[in-house]
């Protein structure tokens, strides 16, 4: 055979009509098993690739059966298992998923929400980067769900966590503990969860905050502010974490400084291993695939039809004590 494959070779080889070939390749229901069967075989022998455009022309929907998903970093875990629920209601929908890690960078939002638009997607999952989402208003057409972050200047479903009682929580937990002086490390505060996580640490502690740094960005990062912190004459007796790699360094420095069995910790979002740890880390965990879940039946209710005024869909979180957030305040 020379050339790229055609739909006509997928039916000579299948042995089917050139139409349950189409019906097959565009996703449809209506073709049996045992022949949907012999026309993905042959798709796969003759590595055919349908043409996106032309199949969506020929759908009587329209639809590209493909959404775009756009998160922080997909290899964060978070982000990762968020992404992994949204992949899995898309699959059971026969909807394929595109994916790109935003790296809290405003423009590369703004072109990969350009690009998935262009390629014609049904829909976007955005968990937002930049300040302002108004440039979405041109996106007319395109179902749009926000996800862990509310978007600003542009209104649509949004899927959060409760970032504020979660924080509160963790911190009254620690002053349970005895603990008074607590410290808070949070990210960017031009993050909206960081924001509403420092907001419920300030009410946990009535407004009378202990040291507070802002603006830290990954392990490292932390690393190097929680051993800064801790060598000081007047040093916490307890940390709240808002983030988990934030957590995953102040973890590190407390262990450099020999430091983990005498100095509370409480992170925001729960990370691999850390019930391993001794001692255990104590969490306020979300739950991403929950919340991956949510995301994804508000996009396709959208898509299927849904014009309701936007929604804002709450996941709570839960503390879960390990261990590193019930050390008695010896300091």
């Amino acid at each position: 055979m020379s050339g790229k494959p055609t739909m006509n070779d997928v039916a000579r080889t299948a042995g089917v009509s050139l139409k349950t070939v189409s019906r097959v390749v565009n996703g449809e229901p209506s073709v049996t098993p045992d022949l949907a069967a012999r026309v993905h075989a042959a798709v796969e022998s003759l590595d055919y690739r349908p043409h996106l455009g032309a199949s969506m022309l020929r759908r009587n929907d329209r639809r590209t059966r493909t959404i775009g998903v756009l998160l922080d970093d997909v290899a964060n875990p978070f982000s990762g298992a968020v992404h992994r629920a949204i992949e899995e209601e898309a699959h059971h929908r026969g909807v394929h998923v595109l994916t790109g890690s935003l790296g809290e960078d405003d423009r590369r939002e703004r072109e990969l929400t350009r690009a998935f638009r262009q390629r014609q997607t049904d829909g976007l999952i955005v968990a937002p980067a930049g300040s302002d989402q108004g440039y979405l208003s041109r996106f007319t057409g395109t179902p749009i769900v926000f996800v862990d972050r509310p978007p600003s200047g542009f209104e649509a479903d949004t899927v959060v966590s409760t970032n504020v009682a979660g924080a509160a929580g963790a911190v009254r937990h620690l002053v349970a503990h005895g603990h008074r002086r607590i410290a808070f490390l949070g990210d960017y505060q031009r993050i909206a969860t960081a924001r509403e996580r420092f907001r419920g640490y300030l009410q946990a502690l009535g407004h009378r905050p202990g040291p507070v740094l802002h603006d830290i960005r990954g392990e490292a990062a932390a690393e190097r502010a929680t051993l800064t912190l801790l060598r000081r004459a007047d040093a916490p007796t307890a940390l709240f974490t808002s983030q988990n790699l934030i957590t995953i360094g102040a973890v590190r420095a407390l262990r450099r400084l020999n430091l983990h069995r005498s100095v509370a910790l409480v992170g925001f979002d729960d990370f691999p291993l850390a019930d391993l740890l001794e001692p255990a880390v104590t969490v306020v965990a979300q739950h991403p695939a929950r919340i991956g879940r949510a995301a994804a039946g508000a996009l396709f209710e959208r898509i299927d039809g849904h014009d309701g005024p936007p929604r804002e869909i709450r996941v709570a979180t839960t503390l879960i004590p390990r261990g590193s957030g019930e050390l008695i305040r010896t300091r």
